[in-house]
């Protein structure tokens, strides 16, 4: 069976290697030892300032939005996963959706600024597959109207843009780390930002508010990373070149095999370092989409279509008709990639689409 993902799981042995000291000193969580060190050899590896652990993806988004004060209108993207405008509106604020680039499959940029009004606060924008958005022109766009931007980065372990992390960005950037994720530590998140204040926000309000067991700083809620996943997380940072090389290969036979066979690849911004994170198809028409899905069902290939349906589809959600971002999400399969697949199953893939 060849499923969308698989998830990399580390020597059993050096997983409980590293839960050892855990069980010694009966620290789970509440910023054990392993969290922190988790962090600081994150920073390193993505060239960060800081990066703050989180329980997983979503709340790190809910507490950036919470952080930086947000309220009324946040411009986003109808492409992505749900959890980039469930986040908003589980904020208490109104997402506003802009279409998408139809050759990099981010938010297109310059549709942002009409989306604009006295309510909105900030933009939030992904980097849909790993493949970064055009962030000079959204942040060129933010400081003139004096907007916060947030970019969810979920797929973007590891991407560089013109030689400098892409986390870098925004106001304000977070990671997902679950376990279908690249990088992963079972379930986690991260949240990065170079503004020490908000650092400062952002730690606050993911331990409750705490200042001291006894005192508060303010609202918070419970976003902390237990040492039981923190140590997955720095077992598996042990192998994540050897996982972005492998994956690279699978790409490459993918590459080959699907050559001139009227599907589009994905196209990457000038510039980036991509991570291998996905492997996205477009197909001409839905109905042909669904009928290789299905045929590869049938091989016991699962791959996935993600992402669909375009998220201004939402059943909580007014609709707004955003054409390039519907007919994408149609048409878009995300083939089966993994560290642990060979070029031959990417062969075998390539042969039933073809």
């Amino acid at each position: 069976m060849l499923n969308v993902t698989q998830t990399f799981l580390p020597p059993l042995e050096e997983y409980a290697k590293l839960l050892e000291p855990v069980w010694e000193s009966k620290w789970l969580t509440n910023r054990g030892k392993l969290v922190c060190e988790l962090e600081e050899r994150l920073c390193r590896y993505l060239e960060v300032p800081n990066l703050l652990a989180v329980a997983n993806g979503t709340i790190a988004l809910q507490i950036a939005i919470k952080a930086l004060g947000l309220k009324g209108e946040i411009i986003t993207t109808p492409f992505s996963y749900v959890a980039t405008v469930s986040s908003i509106v589980w904020e208490g604020c109104i997402p506003v959706f802009v279409d998408i680039d139809p050759i990099h499959l981010t938010i297109d940029e310059n549709k942002i600024e009409e989306a604009i009004t006295d309510k909105t606060s900030a933009i939030l924008a992904t980097h849909v597959y790993g493949n970064p958005c055009n962030v000079e022109a959204i942040e060129e766009i933010a400081s003139r109207n004096g907007l916060k931007v947030i970019y969810d980065a979920a797929h973007c372990f590891g991407v560089k843009y013109k030689g400098r992390s892409i986390l870098e960005h925004g106001d304000v950037s977070t990671l997902s780390f679950h376990a279908t994720k690249l990088f992963h530590t079972g379930e986690g998140g991260g949240i990065v930002t170079a503004n020490e204040e908000i650092r400062k926000t952002i730690f606050d309000h993911h331990n409750f508010g705490h200042n001291g067991p006894e005192e508060f700083f303010g609202l918070g809620v419970n976003g902390k990373m237990s040492e039981i996943n923190a140590a997955m997380g720095l077992a598996v940072l042990e192998y994540i070149d050897d996982i972005i090389a492998r994956r690279r290969s699978v790409r490459e036979a993918y590459n080959a095999a699907l050559a001139d066979n009227g599907v589009a690849l994905i196209n990457l911004r000038e510039g980036t370092e991509w991570n291998f994170s996905y492997y996205p198809v477009i197909f001409e028409s839905e109905e042909l989409l669904l009928d290789v899905k299905n045929e590869m069902n049938k091989k016991d290939i699962f791959p996935r279509r993600y992402f669909y349906p375009s998220l201004n589809r939402l059943p909580y959600l007014p609709y707004g008709e955003l054409p390039v971002a519907e007919d994408i999400s149609r048409r878009v399969l995300c083939l089966p990639l993994s560290d642990s697949f060979t070029p031959a199953d990417a062969e075998r893939v390539s042969e039933v689409l073809r």
